[in-house]
């Protein structure tokens, strides 16, 4: 009987938890969260940076393609 209380105490003293530790745990989620959250509005702007660059480049491409045909220049298809 009295190793079964211990052994009750023992668990229900492991069970508790160090409210701080709780805290600090709660506050590295949210900052991960934040970081990722930032992470992704990174990715956005990089990406819209990507699809304006790639409209830039269409452009100049169809405009070197049309100045070669006009001077008579040969293009390579591409």
């Amino acid at each position: 009987m009295r190793s079964a209380l211990v052994i009750a105490i023992t668990a229900e003293l492991t069970a508790c938890r160090d409210p701080r530790v709780e805290a600090n745990m709660a506050q590295a989620m949210i900052e991960a969260g934040t970081q990722i959250t930032s992470l992704q509005q990174d990715y956005a702007a990089l990406q819209a940076q990507v699809d304006s660059l790639r409209i830039v480049v269409a452009r100049q491409d169809t405009v070197i393609t049309r100045l070669a045909s006009l001077a008579g220049l040969p293009t390579s298809p591409r």
